[in-house]
C-alpha cells in the first residue's frame, strides 16, 4: 500500500462567501467521502487561511526571510488535505472523485504520492 496526499485547492473569497446550504453540501460531500475512504484515511484537516501562513526561505547571503503569508501569488490556495493509503492511484481517484471541491468551479483537488524513507 502507498500512501498519498490529496491537496485541496479552491478560491478561498468564494469558500469565505458560501450559503449555508453550500457549506452543508460540501460538508456531507466530505463525510460521504470519510464514509467511502473510511480506514484509509490516516489524517485529514482544513486549513487556515493562507493569509495566516508564513513562509520561509533564504536570501542570495543564505540569511533567513520570514514573510507572512503565502509563497505564491494566487487566488488559489491549499484550504485542506487528506493523506490516505490506497493499492494505487486508480483507487484515490476513485474516492477524490467524490471531493466537493473536485465539482464546484472555484476549486480543485491535487493528488501527490508520498514519498517514503527508510
Amino acid at each position: 500500500m502507498a500512501k498519498y496526499l490529496i491537496l485541496i485547492h479552491g478560491d478561498e473569497r468564494q469558500w469565505a462567501a458560501m450559503s449555508p446550504p453550500e457549506l452543508q453540501k460540501r460538508d456531507e460531500a466530505h463525510r460521504a467521502f470519510a464514509t467511502e475512504a473510511g480506514p484509509a484515511i490516516l489524517d485529514g484537516r482544513q486549513l487556515e487561511p493562507a493569509t495566516i501562513a508564513t513562509t520561509l526561505r533564504t536570501d542570495p547571503a543564505g540569511r533567513l526571510a520570514i514573510t507572512d503569508g503565502p509563497f505564491l501569488e494566487t487566488k488559489e490556495a491549499v484550504g485542506g488535505y487528506y493523506l490516505i493509503e490506497a493499492a494505487d492511484l486508480d483507487e484515490v481517484i476513485e474516492l477524490a472523485s467524490q471531493l466537493y471541491e473536485v465539482s464546484a468551479g472555484h476549486s480543485g483537488v491535487e493528488i501527490r504520492p508520498v514519498v517514503e524513507h527508510g
